[in-house]
């Protein structure tokens, strides 16, 4: 037998005629393949022996049959016997899912029903009766620290105060609409002192958590707010509050609809991932529009540029409170400080971008155009 020749389990189609026959004493144990044949066709792959006629036997070498391929670029074949496993048809192309379009991620139907009610609500209160937006004021106030010592009881078991919080904040309020700067200051101070006494009627444990967390609440809603009603106090306080409202909603309203719509690059990753630079830039683009409109011709002694600065710092500030917020509420680790409002969350979720620019607009008005 040639030495390109190895045996293999008789199989039915695989035997050539051959001019030598088989070594004297030994059954045909496989075909014989031609030099130059083999040199031209990829031979087939060599598996395990199997017993023919009861032996185990090779042809004229004497060395054990190999047990892997007959070449090394060649894989055993797993087939039992030694066929080339064919390869599976390809599997038609599965559907590919259609493109989803952006959401808000709310109801926008309730959102705008309730934003449109609220609105109305305040406009009316506000060129009616001066004292009844400051009623606004104070329950919004109210309800909003309610809201947040919720959340830091049932989140981190912080019990900030909430009595002394909700009394004092309210007089807080009136005091600034009543008294001005000064009056909110002592408002502010009479507040704290009052979640300090008031938690000394609990046990000891967490007294410095718990009154630091009624501090920076009492400072954060209604405090902040009592700028609202420092504008309000002013003789032509309802232009003035009713700018501050406007300029905050359309700087919202240009980073949701540009960052919906080309916000590719995050503000703030790590804070608010829906907020992009884009975004921002698109609140400063509306603020400063609507700005030099409503110090034109809404202000009295106002001027379109004076309108530009202030709504740059409207955006600045707005922004600033939202990414504010949000820090708060995901320490808290929940998306939302309410349930109150339908498609808005609480009543806190709409002060997060308010109560900041309260101040804010409150100083360059003052600035600007006097105290009034």
């Amino acid at each position: 037998m040639n030495d390109s020749s190895w045996g293999a389990p008789p199989q039915a189609g695989y035997w050539a005629p051959t001019d030598r026959g088989p070594v004297q004493g030994q059954a045909p144990a496989g075909p014989t393949y031609d030099a130059h044949e083999a040199q031209q066709t990829r031979p087939m792959p060599i598996v395990p022996d199997v017993p023919a006629h009861g032996g185990n036997q090779d042809h004229d070498r004497g060395a054990a049959r190999p047990a892997g391929p007959l070449f090394r670029d060649e894989t055993p074949s797993a087939h039992p016997y030694g066929e080339a496993p064919q390869k599976p048809e390809p599997m038609p192309d599965a559907p590919q899912p259609a493109p989803q379009k952006k959401s808000a991620g709310r109801d926008l139907s309730a959102a705008i029903g309730v934003g449109v009610g609220l609105g109305a609500v305040i406009v009316a209160s506000l060129f009616i009766v001066k004292a009844v937006f400051v009623g606004v004021i104070a329950v919004a106030v109210v309800v909003g620290l309610w809201e947040l010592t919720s959340r830091l009881q049932e989140r981190k078991g912080i019990k900030a105060p909430l009595v002394p919080l909700a009394v004092g904040g309210a007089a807080m309020v009136v005091a600034g609409y009543v008294r001005g700067p000064e009056g909110a200051w002592v408002a502010m101070a009479l507040t704290a002192l009052a979640v300090l006494v008031w938690r000394m009627t609990e046990p000891p444990e967490n007294y410095l958590k718990d009154v630091t967390a009624g501090v920076f609440a009492a400072f954060y809603v209604p405090f902040l707010a009592t700028f609202v009603a420092l504008m309000l106090a002013a003789d032509d306080g309802p232009q003035r509050v009713l700018v501050f409202l406007v300029l905050t909603v359309v700087s919202d309203t240009g980073a949701y609809a540009v960052g919906w719509r080309f916000g590719t690059h995050k503000l703030a990753p790590r804070i608010s991932p829906g907020k992009t630079r884009e975004g921002l830039l698109g609140a400063v683009a509306f603020a400063m529009v609507a700005g030099a409109l409503l110090m034109q011709f809404v202000i009295d002694d106002g001027a379109w540029w004076q309108g530009l600065l202030l709504g740059f710092a409207v955006a600045a500030s707005a922004t600033l409170g939202d990414l504010g917020e949000s820090m708060i509420k995901r320490d808290l680790g929940i998306k939302d400080m309410g349930t109150l409002l339908p498609g808005h969350g609480g009543i806190m979720d709409r002060l997060d971008s308010l109560l900041p620019t309260a101040p804010v607009v409150w100083l360059l008005l003052v600035l600007f155009v006097g105290s009034g």
